[in-house]
């Protein structure tokens, strides 16, 4: 390995290389999606506490997308071509500043919806905009660089500049909220197009099975810092309105075990593993984790919400609150069992009941806190609903998984 970082040549990397783990670089790129994601959850939130569902879900799902999408196209090229250069290293900085103007646009997405007037995405798309931008200065880079994936690199470059055109488009056309919806509908399909048209057209990118697991995983903890930091908020909503009570207790143990036993759930699955033998599944488990990821910060705006109906500040109530919390835990659990099926390709009855189960516990989590329990003795119900699959799976699920993995080695 070279101690310097001059210009290099973009080759590709070897897709079975030994011990391959994310860089620095690549941590510290993803450190800067700890303000997106908590600019989203905190603006969805506010809007929920409100109980104006509308501008809450719609922005919500703008900024989950234009922040997960572009992590997972970088984190996708630099699997594949990242040979840490300075050329590569400045590309980086370039999009870490994307992320950082597009989290200062959240809040007018989210505020410009809530007023019905146009919707107010400049600073946003200039952000997504920016990301995109050095992106392609990449895929050109590798496109000359790696012959034999020439055509792959400029499919990926043209994509993304002909989407970021459209992006940049609605940034000046004064148009109605469903117009506008419209267009974001069609440039959301664009972008998702790409990568499938560029890989399964023109062959594949080198990129790393195990990296890109560890990638991903990597990116989970981030969000469920968020989770964190909602607990957070609730326990100070109940300190500063009871004092230290047992119902801060109760906040602090259900928010704590919730956050653990949904990172436990997550590192069940044997994604590496799978990838690396059925690389061809990758774009459904890829791009299926930008519902996983918005699960995760929803949640996070969810105990945001608990923390505002604990201090007496919210428009809405306390079951409210617990759905505003419950609603993603399922989708999370949803999407666990989902990624699982899209990797392994069988089906298993005991995944059902596990689901079920959970669902059930999420069920009553809600229903407590609708006949009079606090709202810390709601989510410490609610927390038990991945414990249960934790549980599910340390007894009896280990087997199934053990069992299909030795099969995949055949």
């Amino acid at each position: 390995m070279s101690l310097s970082h001059r210009i290099g040549r973009m080759t590709g990397r070897d897709p079975n290389e030994r011990h391959r783990a994310s860089t620095p670089l690549e941590l510290l790129f993803d450190l800067t999606f700890v303000v997106a994601f908590s600019q989203i959850s905190s603006q969805a939130a506010h809007y929920l506490e409100l109980g104006d569902l509308a501008p809450a879900l719609a922005g919500f799902g703008m900024g989950v997308f234009a922040a997960t999408w572009a992590w997972i196209n970088y984190s996708w090229l630099a699997s594949a071509y990242d040979n840490d250069d300075i050329f590569f290293r400045i590309a980086t900085l370039v999009e870490m500043n994307g992320v950082l103007v597009l989290a200062l646009g959240i809040p007018q997405v989210f505020s410009s919806i809530a007023a019905g007037a146009h919707v107010d995405n400049g600073i946003l798309v200039s952000g997504y905009v920016i990301m995109r931008v050095a992106a392609v200065a990449l895929w050109i880079r590798a496109a000359k660089h790696d012959p034999a994936r020439r055509s792959t690199c400029l499919a990926y470059a043209t994509n993304i500049a002909v989407a970021q055109l459209g992006w940049i488009a609605l940034i000046f056309l004064d148009l109605p909220f469903a117009t506008t919806a419209v267009l974001i509908a069609v440039l959301v399909l664009i972008e998702l197009a790409g990568p499938l048209i560029a890989e399964r057209k023109y062959g594949r990118t080198p990129w790393h099975p195990h990296h890109i697991a560890e990638r991903y995983g990597l990116l989970v903890i981030i969000t469920l810092g968020e989770i964190v930091l909602g607990t957070i908020l609730a326990i100070s909503a109940v300190v500063q309105v009871q004092g230290w009570t047992l119902e801060a207790a109760l906040v602090a143990l259900g928010g704590s075990t919730l956050v653990f036993a949904l990172w436990w759930v997550y590192f069940t699955l044997p994604s590496g593993v799978l990838l690396a033998r059925h690389r061809e599944r990758g774009f459904a488990w890829g791009y299926s984790h930008i519902v996983l990821f918005a699960s995760l910060i929803g949640v996070g705006a969810g105990l945001h919400v608990a923390a505002q109906v604990i201090s007496h500040e919210a428009h809405v109530d306390a079951t409210f609150a617990l759905l505003c919390v419950a609603v993603p835990v399922l989708v999370f659990e949803l999407m666990i069992f989902a990624l699982y099926g899209l990797l392994s390709r069988e089906f298993n009855m005991l995944h059902l009941v596990l689901l079920i189960a959970g669902a059930l516990i999420l069920v009553a989590s809600v229903a407590a806190v609708a006949i009079g329990a606090s709202i810390g003795v709601a989510l410490l119900i609610a927390a038990a609903s991945p414990v249960a699959i934790v549980v599910g799976y340390e007894t009896v699920g280990y087997r199934y998984q053990a069992a299909l993995l030795d099969r995949e080695g055949d």
